[in-house]
């Protein structure tokens, strides 16, 4: 596994597309839960520090997790 970016970005270009059946789990501290739930049919741009959605503009970094229908590709290391 990379980076969440490198996940990313493998999933759009050369993954046949598979970006828009991603699902990101993203850490939010202003949710009760502390994670949001991302898909990435959300996804409008992928750049070199955030990613867009319509929403927002988002950092990598706060990436933990990203399944392709069912299979974890991306798990951030646990601290």
């Amino acid at each position: 596994m990379g980076t969440a970016r490198e996940v990313l970005n493998e999933l759009r270009w050369w993954g046949g597309n598979r970006l828009p059946v991603a699902v990101l789990w993203y850490r939010d501290r202003l949710r009760p839960e502390g994670l949001l739930l991302i898909r990435g049919s959300e996804i409008v741009e992928l750049g070199r520090r955030y990613f867009t959605t319509a929403t927002g503009r988002l950092p990598y970094y706060k990436i933990e997790r990203i399944e392709v229908v069912g299979e974890v590709v991306f798990e951030r290391a646990k601290r």
